[in-house]
């Protein structure tokens, strides 16, 4: 076995709890929310109906799958890609070699810190293949207009003859929700409602994407695995993810880099006192507090950086990995003056308690870990496979791992309850909560659908430990307990957070 599949293998245990579980287990929690099934996404992808070039080149005539040495050569809205991913690895190999220049990096076995080979990316033998479809009508909030996003998630492979081999790649191609000019069989536009109703009942999916032009595009987002490397005397045993987000451009048919939504970018933020200034105003400012505890904030785009570089694993506890890490006095550290105090905290969040605005957040604790899990780093720092959240079935293979049976991380599927409560309020012509919990813990809505399991309070699930000091558990997260016959045990060296284990003596 070689040390890259080791590597691979340890993410799987480490992260990749809901990999004991079958696809066949996990459909009813998708129902209506997303496409999983293998042999439908097979289908779509091999009939070429959903693939990337008749989406974004409907007019082009078919003459078989576009792989990627030709995909992005020959569709102009891809143009602007490769050329920003190629910046980002120049300037992440820059920065390793200057954190760790013992190490060695580069692509392949032969090297500490193993790079993703780009080369993939201008290969006849690799493509990407559609890996899942998911309905994102619960971020309505951001887009009312188009009732949401619905996205569409391919995974990179490598083809071998008859050999397929997936690779550490996703991109999701953003789509509107509803097309404005779509109408239903009577000729009237379909409306948020009807197209909730068309989800939850499992409808024909050409019904469920809608038309198939640039009006629908909004954006690209990628997550590719850049590197992994070995445990050292240097670090612990680290996979670092790179995240990208593409948004379109209608007037000029493309693609263009963009921000991350909601990705604070820390290391600009702390260096400029202008901004520093300006961020903890405008967080704190009550309607945008309240936006902050609902898990439904978008955060103005001075404050957001063009790309993520996401590190894994990156534990319970705030650390130098987490993306908000030195912005909060409670941390101890981080380089620098926090821009939050204890006290900005406490007096804002009392405030806020008394307007009846608190959901979720209610101490230092719980705004520090929002903080994280808002941003997209930090999000996918929280229970995913690896540094993904829906890597997708692997429909490729006649006999498919464990790890690729599951569609997707204890996160992921833990959301799906919530996602469906709201396409159900919107199937009934009404205006969803679209608040959500912190990403550790789904927000249940009062089902029991998730009781037992490791996404809720079974074995495995996040929970609350008690405070050495008082005994209780943090106001923030209270709700978080284990099952009976489980207690909440520290995991590594957590001191807030623990995981759900059968009760020792």
């Amino acid at each position: 076995m070689s040390r890259a599949l080791r590597i691979l293998l340890v993410a799987v245990v480490l992260f990749g709890d809901a990999a004991a579980l079958s696809s066949a287990q996990t459909a009813p929690l998708t129902r209506g929310t997303a496409i999983t099934d293998p042999d439908l996404l097979r289908r779509l992808d091999e009939g070429e109906a959903l693939t990337l070039q008749r989406l974004l080149a409907p007019e082009r005539k078919a003459d078989g799958p576009l792989t990627t040495d030709r995909l992005f050569a020959s569709l102009p809205q891809l143009k602007d890609i490769p050329p920003a991913i190629d910046a980002e690895f120049d300037r992440y190999i820059i920065r390793q070699k200057a954190a760790y220049p013992s190490e060695s990096i580069g692509v392949g076995e032969g090297f500490d810190v193993q790079l993703f080979d780009r080369a993939v990316l201008k290969s006849r033998d690799t493509r990407f293949v559609l890996a899942g479809i998911v309905n994102r009508m619960d971020r309505a909030y951001a887009s009312e207009d188009s009732c949401g996003e619905i996205r569409l998630i391919y995974r990179l492979a490598r083809f071998d003859g008859t050999t397929a081999t997936r690779l550490p790649m996703t991109l999701n191609l953003v789509m509107k929700a509803r097309d404005a000019r779509q109408t239903d069989a009577n000729g009237k536009p379909i409306n948020c409602a009807e197209l909730a109703r068309r989800w939850l009942d499992n409808g024909n999916w050409q019904e469920l994407i809608g038309s198939r032009d640039d009006a629908m595009l909004d954006r690209i987002e990628t997550n590719i695995q850049l590197s992994v490397a070995a445990k050292s005397a240097l670090h612990d045993f680290r996979s670092d993810y790179l995240l990208k987000v593409f948004k379109y451009n209608s007037a000029t048919k493309a693609f263009e880099e963009s921000t991350l939504e909601n990705q604070i970018d820390r290391d600009r933020i702390m260096a400029d006192e202008v901004l520093r200034r300006d961020f903890k105003a405008w967080l704190l400012a009550p309607e945008n507090l309240r936006e902050f505890d609902r898990g439904t904030v978008l955060i103005p785009e001075k404050f957001l950086a063009r790309s993520a570089v996401v590190p894994t694993p990156a534990g319970l506890d705030a650390s130098a990995l987490q993306p908000e890490f030195g912005m909060m006095q409670a941390e101890g550290e981080g380089g620098g003056q926090p821009i939050f105090t204890d006290n900005d905290v406490v007096a804002a969040l009392k405030q806020a308690a008394a307007r009846g605005d608190m959901q979720n957040i209610r101490s230092v604790a719980g705004f520090q870990r929002r903080l994280n899990d808002v941003t997209c780093a930090g999000c996918h720092q929280t229970r995913g496979i690896g540094g993904f959240h829906f890597p997708g079935v692997d429909w490729l293979a006649d006999r498919p791992s464990n790890s690729t049976i599951v569609p997707a991380s204890p996160h992921f599927l833990g959301d799906q309850p919530r996602r469906r409560d709201i396409l159900t309020v919107f199937a009934a012509g009404k205006r969803p909560d679209f608040s959500r919990g912190f990403a550790s813990r789904p927000q249940t809505r009062g089902s029991r659908e998730l009781a037992g399991s490791e996404y809720q309070d079974g074995w495995g699930a996040h929970c609350s430990l008690q405070d050495a000091g008082s005994g209780t558990r943090d106001e923030s997260f209270t709700s978080w307990s284990c099952a009976n016959g489980l207690t909440c045990q520290a995991a590594a060296a957590s001191r807030r957070i623990g995981m759900c284990f059968i009760k020792t003596r």
